[in-house]
């Protein structure tokens, strides 16, 4: 059963796994990517880095998957390397992604829609996938988004994250914690980058502890936002369905369906 939780070392990641890492300015990116090639081979996995080519770590050339000279999309290119991995007899694929920081403008909304198509895939096949995030690189708020769509976070420094949404197999995509007026825009943000690649997103409330105006102002919106989408959230409690209809929104323009 997959569950958000805090990991201290890689030793306690497993199958299914998706991690997100923030480095420190000490740690050493060569040191930490030799510990992950180190610690595949103990479990029978396969092994994958994606990035560029890293500096003084030649000995991963082979292992080294580079966005900017793939010819495929980054997820086609790790569901082929699943694949491959089952063939070659390999218990496992593992990733490590070094995520660099890109264009400020665009940067936030791009790694989501990344980072919830590595969470479909690694829920989906059982890989494993660590983000490795350089928290000297990184503007802290983005680290602090990004760190929503990780059900899982590796290092000694809890994420500070109100909620998150992570893949709850088949059966669509959990939400945990808090969606109040701090987080709304982020949460309407994610809703409409699962929106943007399915027709209807189920959402699993059984562990949403708050939900206020604001987050339910920017569920509606999000689910408005494209046309012929649908948000079903599954789970929510009579408080929360009360809330929905006194705040008129649930009229037939905003396709969202509330269920216990």
């Amino acid at each position: 059963m997959r569950a958000p939780r805090t990991l201290t070392t890689l030793d306690e990641v497993d199958t299914g796994d998706h991690v997100c890492q923030v480095l420190d300015r000490t740690e050493d990116v060569i040191d930490r990517s030799r510990a992950f090639v180190a610690d595949g081979a103990l479990h029978g996995d396969k092994v994958v880095i994606v990035g560029p080519a890293l500096q003084g770590g030649s000995e991963f050339a082979q292992l080294v998957l580079d966005p900017a000279r793939l010819d495929v999309s980054l997820l086609a290119a790790v569901r082929r390397e699943a694949a491959n991995a089952g063939r070659e007899g390999f218990r496992s694929l593992r990733v490590l992604h070094h995520v660099r920081p890109g264009c400020p403008a665009k940067q936030t909304g791009e790694l989501l829609r990344s980072e919830l198509e590595l969470e479909e895939f690694a829920a989906d096949t059982g890989s494993l996938v660590v983000c490795a995030y350089s928290g000297a690189g990184w503007d802290p708020s983005t680290l602090e988004q990004i760190a929503c769509v990780h059900p899982h976070h590796l290092g000694s420094r809890a994420a500070s994250t109100a909620f998150r949404v992570y893949r709850a197999g088949q059966r669509g995509w959990a939400v945990d914690g808090i969606v109040d007026s701090d987080g709304a825009v982020l949460f309407g943000t994610v809703l409409c980058t699962l929106l943007a690649r399915t027709a209807t997103v189920r959402l699993l409330c059984h562990a949403l502890e708050f939900f206020d105006a604001a987050g339910m102002s920017a569920l509606a919106d999000a689910a408005r936002h494209l046309p012929d989408r649908k948000v079903i959230l599954e789970g929510t409690n009579e408080t929360v369905r009360l809330a929905w209809e006194l705040s008129g929104f649930a009229v037939p323009d905003i396709p969202v369906v509330m269920a216990p």
